[in-house]
């Protein structure tokens, strides 16, 4: 792992909203993986104001959990298909250097995703020290 994602180590634990959430070393590597991909190839998780980036969050990796688990991902409405095209990327991505994900179960693979989001949301926004992503008029 590389200084972009470093935080102080959990060893019982991740940092989510200001709270440790308690979480296994093998969930916590693999947690850490992801977080590191997207950290260093998604752009889209460095939009300029605070809410942007929450909203992508929230557009891309639940498809992205949606497609990794077989789930059908509506694209109806432009933006629907815009998250699609992301959250396709990024599941190609995850399978390929993440041979791991192919032994997990729907479920553990939603869970961890949710983490995954939760985990982002700290890091590029709410544990951010970044002030323009508050700034209302930006």
């Amino acid at each position: 792992m590389d200084d972009i994602t470093k935080t102080a180590p959990p060893t019982d634990g991740i940092v989510v909203g200001g709270l440790t959430v308690p979480i296994d070393a093998v969930t916590h590597e693999r947690l850490e993986k992801l977080v590191d991909y997207i950290m260093k190839y998604c752009l889209w998780q460095f939009n300029s104001r605070g809410w942007d980036r929450k909203k992508q969050n929230a557009g891309i990796i639940p498809r992205t959990a949606q497609l990794l688990t077989g789930e059908e991902v509506e694209r109806t409405a432009p933006l629907d298909r815009y998250y699609w095209t992301e959250a396709v990327s990024l599941a190609e991505a995850f399978r390929e250097r993440m041979p791991w994900l192919a032994d997990m179960t729907p479920e553990e693979i939603k869970t961890l995703l949710q983490r995954l989001h939760e985990r982002i949301d700290y890091l590029v926004v709410d544990g951010s020290l970044n002030e323009e992503l508050t700034v209302p008029h930006y």
